[in-house]
Order: C-alpha cells, then sequence, then structure tokens
C-alpha cells in the first residue's frame, strides 16, 4: 500500500486504522482534536471476533499485561440476586479461537497508540479537522493546529471523530444523533476496597424493570468496572442540552447521583445494593445514537471511509462498539493492503460493502437486548424462564464472535 491516509480522530477506531494501515504498507497520520489523551470512558469488553484480530496484528502480548479474562459471564436477576444463566468465558479459546477479555479503555487505547507509533504512525494532537474535501484523485483537509490554518492533502482519508462527528455532517448531512432516553452511570473501584464478597472475575448482569447494572473486572482484575444503565427521568432537563449530551464524563454532586441511583434500583437486592454503596465518583454517560446503518454510504463516499461511532453508533448492551471499531480497522487495511492509488475509491466500496450490514446487524441486535434487559411484566417473566431453561445457549452469539475465524 504506497500512499498516504489522514485519519480524523485519535480515539480507538481512529488509533486502530492507523496501526492497521501502516502495518498494511501505508503512510498514516492521526489527528487529534485533544491536546493530549485522557481516560474518557471506563471499561470495555471485547469478544473472541476481536481478540482474534488483536492477536493477528502481533499484540496478543500487550493484551495479557492489561485485560482481565473472565471465567464467565452470569446472567442476575436484579430483584433477587438469583444467577438466572451463566455462559463460561473460559470457552472462547476452545469455542472460537480466541478469549473473551475485559479492560480500561485508556489501556486499550494506549496499547493501539503505542503499537501505531512504533509502526510509524504520526499523531498530531491538539488538531482540528475543520473541513474535508475530495477530488477524483485526492483529499483535503483544513486542520487548525497551534491556531494556524494548515492544508492537508492524501490519497485518502479516514473519518474516525465518533458519535458526534462534525465530519460526517459535511459528508451526509443526515443530522445529529439522538437522546436514546437511556442514561449510564459509571463507577471504578478497587477490588481490595470491596469486601470479599463483594470482588469477582467474571462479567454479571443485573436484570431489573427499565434498568440494569453490568460489573466486570479490568486492569487484570484488580479494578471493577460497574455500569447502570436506566431508562426515563434522569436527564429530562438536559435532553435537548447538545453540551450535556455530549459529555462523557458529566459528574453530579454526590447527593443527586445516589438519589438517581435509588430510583433507578429500586427494589434492589441486597448484594448489588451494598455494591453500588460502595463506589463513589459516579461518572454520567447520556447514550444517543442513530438508527441502524441504511447502506454503504454510510460507510464511505468517494475517497473517504467512515469508521467506528462516526459510522455507526453502537449502544453498550451488546459490549460491541470498541469491538465493530476494530473490525472496520481491519477490514480497511485488508482491501487497501496491495492496490494502487488510482484503485482507492473501488477498494473502499468493497470495504463498505463488506462491513455495513454486520454493523447495521449488531447495531440492531443492541438495541434488541437493551429492551430484553430492561424487561417488565410477561416479558420479564418469560426472559427469565428462557434464560433457566436454556443457559448457555440462549447467551452465546456464534454469529458474533465467530466472525472472521477461519
Amino acid at each position: 500500500m504506497n500512499r498516504n491516509v489522514l485519519i480524523a480522530g485519535g480515539g480507538i477506531a481512529g488509533m486502530a486504522t492507523g496501526f492497521a494501515l501502516a502495518r498494511a504498507g501505508g503512510q498514516a497520520a492521526v489527528i487529534e482534536r485533544a491536546p493530549e489523551f485522557s481516560e474518557v470512558g471506563a471499561g470495555v469488553q471485547l469478544g473472541p471476533n476481536v481478540t482474534r484480530i488483536l492477536q493477528a496484528w502481533g499484540l496478543g502480548d500487550a493484551l495479557k499485561h492489561v485485560a482481565a479474562f473472565p471465567a464467565g459471564l452470569q446472567a442476575r436477576s436484579m430483584n433477587t440476586g438469583e444467577v438466572l444463566a451463566i455462559l463460561p468465558l473460559k470457552d472462547a479459546v476452545s469455542t472460537y479461537g480466541a478469549p473473551y477479555v475485559t479492560l480500561h479503555r485508556a489501556d486499550l487505547h494506549g496499547l493501539l497508540l503505542q503499537a501505531a507509533v512504533r509502526e510509524g504512525v504520526q499523531v498530531h494532537r491538539d488538531a482540528a479537522v475543520q473541513r474535508v474535501d475530495q477530488t477524483p484523485d485526492a483529499v483535503m483537509l483544513d486542520v487548525i493546529q497551534h491556531a494556524q490554518l494548515q492544508h492537508h492533502h492524501a490519497a485518502m482519508a479516514v473519518v474516525a471523530d465518533g458519535v458526534w462527528s462534525p465530519l460526517r455532517q459535511q459528508l451526509l448531512g443526515d443530522g445529529l444523533p439522538a437522546f436514546t432516553g437511556h442514561v449510564a452511570y459509571r463507577a471504578l473501584v478497587a477490588q481490595a476496597d470491596l469486601p470479599v464478597h463483594l470482588r469477582s472475575q467474571d462479567v454479571s448482569v443485573w436484570m431489573g424493570e427499565k434498568a440494569h447494572v453490568v460489573s466486570y473486572p479490568v486492569r487484570g482484575g484488580e479494578y471493577l468496572n460497574i455500569v447502570c444503565l436506566a431508562e426515563g427521568r434522569l436527564l429530562d432537563h438536559d435532553a435537548n442540552n447538545l453540551t450535556a449530551l455530549q459529555t462523557w464524563n458529566a459528574q453530579k454532586s454526590e447527593a443527586q447521583t445516589l438519589a438517581e441511583l435509588h430510583h433507578a434500583l429500586r427494589g434492589a437486592c441486597a448484594p448489588l445494593t451494598d455494591l453500588m454503596a460502595a463506589c463513589s465518583d459516579w461518572r454520567l454517560w447520556p447514550l444517543c445514537g442513530r438508527p441502524a446503518m441504511q447502506g454503504a454510504h454510510e460507510h464511505v463516499q468517494g475517497r473517504i471511509a467512515l469508521v467506528g461511532d462516526a459510522a455507526h453508533p453502537m449502544l453498550p448492551y451488546l459490549a460491541q462498539g470498541a469491538g465493530m471499531a476494530i473490525e472496520d480497522a481491519s477490514e480497511l487495511a485488508v482491501q487497501l493492503g496491495q492496490v494502487a492509488a488510482e484503485g482507492v475509491p473501488q477498494r473502499l466500496q468493497a470495504f463498505a460493502q463488506a462491513r455495513w450490514e454486520r454493523n447495521a446487524r449488531v447495531q440492531e441486535r443492541a438495541v434488541r437486548n437493551g429492551q430484553i434487559f430492561h424487561a417488565q411484566g410477561p416479558m420479564r417473566v418469560g426472559r427469565d424462564m428462557g434464560l433457566r431453561l436454556m443457559g448457555a445457549r440462549l447467551m452465546d452469539v456464534p454469529w458474533l464472535y465467530g466472525y472472521g475465524r477461519s
């Protein structure tokens, strides 16, 4: 791949894309608006469909140093604490050829950043892409860095600037993401600070009415990442406040946060309320999204590809946001691996055709999972009965985890 690529956005999607394209022989430069990379977000889960790619990229050992390898995925009742079903995650290697891991988002990003820099990717921070244009032969990016307007040219560009991507608006003009009415409260706690009975090396999903809680180990199992996802009243006064909706790390007063969590978890069992009470420094994340992808045009426009949340925002109910971004990066590198510069638009179209339907399916499944997790009345009774009867068979997702396995 003998050409240069400009990537707008240095998050997980942008850094994975830069590394993958450089590894395939490209000259990649990542342009990131933030002056420094921070620990935005908290934990991420990576299924075997994703860890298989990281291993193929030669990053398996680096992953082992920062990830946790949970033994199982437990589906539990929020109200009674009953374990309804368990999916043995340790079986992922034998079933799918790669492990299921959990880790801190910053650790995954740091791993990709280090790999990209080693591979020769240029990383420009405190640089904001203002505009992207293209001709049949090249792309042009207007970038402001150090209060100076710069003009950059390349054979192609990748838009990886997240769910609120302003560049997507320039290319597609399809409006801003919408607030889903769901809010996530996130906390991170050292396992050593928890009573022994609250410590865990499993992924646990506690399902209630209009809310559920997910917990799993990160940083080699030394910390527990806890997320409460709830519907309804939590952001009523901010639902039309764009600044509030775009915030990953909003923080309210402790009293207000605890009141909202108490409302979301009313009727929860003692083990769950004890776990939530042991946490502090809760952070707020409003969940915003788009309808599932409708076609390849949402992935590619001419010589410009959109990847990750800029193309297909993922609700967290299938734990595949970071995973689909990494899959995008892998497929893009495969398609562009040996092509001459004049073949870029054709190979980008092949990338889009290979990716859009899978990403749409994952988006749709994530929405469906959210409905199941938050089920009420007869639907909740049926869900719990199905989990008790079918267990791991109902929780496993072969079409998702087996993707790309030869």
